[in-house]
């Protein structure tokens, strides 16, 4: 078989080589035309070079086209990957620490919450952009698959304004299927598993082992097992009250409720530090800021470790590279695909994202009806598609005070900051973010200005500058990973970063 992928934001080594080489075990894509690019000259150059030896090592003849033009590498495209970071890590770090001088205080903040937000209005509103070069250049039909956060708001955006047909791909549901299994005493493939809700909130509604539903004993199981009852304390919480295990990791469950982090004292009580992703102020920026710098310092070093081999049992759980295979052989796939709901979920709105059960094969993806979510995690959902509603649309106008509404009714700002700290931590983070938000030139000049007269007037509300929140760990330096080179290169290389060997 002969079709066009492109990956955007290619010089993401965890996502671009990991999906890559998935893609490549499929037996019949050895004639496959590769396309990378991104905006950063040296990431490009370096992850091009990796993949390029994987795939010389593994006897395929594929010349990855590496460049710096998009629609240079969307032209004729099937299939477009997308795993950007608009703003990279210098955008990430305002995101996580000027919301933290308010006192919202976040483990993630790349999906809701302030941080995921203000993600929110680049990388949807870049995503848009994305969809209208594809819709130019690339083959007809050609399917979007979107890993980039906020994968609801950015998959909503493209489907809401463009005719690109896109899906959100996450491995949010595959790694807590392997830890409710493990919990239940089995192996991941003798639980069968039905999951939905929205990305990052998806519940798991029914958990079965050979017919017998096992959905009603996972509470006991997490409370009984001395790792997970440390680790977990923010999920079993939830599961204890609203009845079903959600997918996200302790850390990132609780910034999309009001209750686990809202101030110092209660926060240090739900996490743990064993691990970033269990609730680390600040956690995955850190692992990310450590990961890259590792990545551009060793990389003459990863050029001289065994390549990748593109066999199947190397092959990791990321839907994508099975969708495509799907599409292409007719080989039947079933997964967890973020879609528009359109009646999936029968009490959610029609028009937001959902994470739920799909099917693909040659005749396409294929989205049963779930019919109604219990109302306890539907309510959770609601509040949560309401904040993305609302930051999808002021994204696509450019409107901050619809952004600023956003940031309200978001559960974890609204239970820590007032309506006039909210206004202007937002013109903070707008100003902040000026290169990476074109839509907000105007807006951005009129928030500079009420910065100016407030610093000229002594009305600026007061701020905790320099606060480094209720748990951050030290970002490790270069010298410092060296004494486990192992670990600094496992997370600079895992698209999944709270992933267990």
């Amino acid at each position: 078989m002969s079709f066009k992928v492109a990956f955007i934001g290619a010089g993401s080594i965890g996502f671009t080589r990991r999906l890559l080489s998935d893609l490549l075990t499929v037996p019949e894509f050895r004639d496959v035309e590769i396309a990378f690019t991104d905006i950063n000259p040296d990431n490009l150059r370096m992850v091009t070079a990796l993949c390029q030896r994987d795939i010389d090592a593994n006897g395929l003849n594929i010349r990855i086209h590496a460049t710096l033009d998009r629609r240079e590498a969307f032209k004729d495209a099937k299939y477009v990957i997308n795993s950007v970071r608009i703003g990279m890590l210098e955008a990430f770090e305002t995101d996580v620490n000027i919301p933290l001088k308010y006192g919202v205080d976040q483990c993630v903040g790349d999906t809701l919450c302030a941080g995921g937000i203000m993600y929110g209005q680049r990388s949807a509103y870049a995503a848009l952009e994305f969809c209208r070069d594809i819709e130019e250049v690339a083959a007809p039909g050609c399917i979007l698959l979107n890993y980039s956060n906020p994968n609801a708001m950015v998959t909503w955006m493209c489907n809401k304004y463009s005719k690109v047909p896109t899906i959100g791909l996450c491995h949010g549901v595959q790694g807590g299927h392997a830890q409710i299994a493990h919990a239940l005493g089995y192996r991941q493939e003798e639980i069968d598993i039905i999951c939905a809700g929205i990305n990052h909130m998806t519940w798991y509604i029914s958990v079965k082992h050979n017919g017998e539903d096992l959905t009603g004993r996972i509470l006991e199981a997490y409370e009984n097992d001395p790792e997970l009852s440390r680790c977990e304390k923010v999920r079993i919480d939830m599961l204890r009250r609203f009845g079903y295990y959600s997918t996200e990791s302790n850390g990132h469950l609780s910034e999309y409720v009001p209750w686990y982090r809202k101030n110092e004292a209660e926060l240090l009580n739900w996490i743990d530090l064993s691990d970033w992703h269990l609730g680390e102020t600040g956690g995955y920026l850190r692992v990310c800021q450590e990961g890259r710098s590792w990545f551009e310092t060793d990389f003459p070093n990863w050029m001289k470790e065994p390549p990748k081999r593109f066999v199947p049992e190397e092959r990791s759980q990321e839907h994508g590279s099975y969708i495509i295979e799907s599409l292409e052989t007719g080989r039947i796939y079933r997964g967890h695909f973020n879609v528009m709901n359109n009646g999936t979920i029968s009490n959610l709105p029609d028009e937001c994202v959902v994470e739920v059960p799909g099917y693909v094969d040659a005749n396409g993806v294929n989205i049963p009806r779930v019919g109604d979510l219990p109302l306890g995690p539907a309510a959770c959902c609601m509040t949560n598609i309401n904040v993305q509603k609302l930051a999808v649309e002021a994204a696509y106008r450019g409107d901050a005070q619809l952004l600023k509404q956003a940031m309200m009714l978001d559960p974890l700002t609204g239970a820590v900051c007032t309506p006039p700290q909210i206004w202007q931590m937002t013109d903070e983070m707008l100003v902040a973010g000026e290169k990476w938000l074109p839509q907000y030139t105007g807006e951005i000049a009129r928030a500079k200005a009420r910065l100016e007269e407030g610093r000229k007037n002594g009305t600026l509300l007061p701020t905790r500058d320099g606060y480094r929140g209720a748990a951050r760990l030290h970002t490790k330096t270069v010298e410092e990973m060296q004494k486990d080179r192992a670990a600094a290169t496992r997370n600079a290389s895992e698209a999944d970063k709270a992933k267990k060997d």
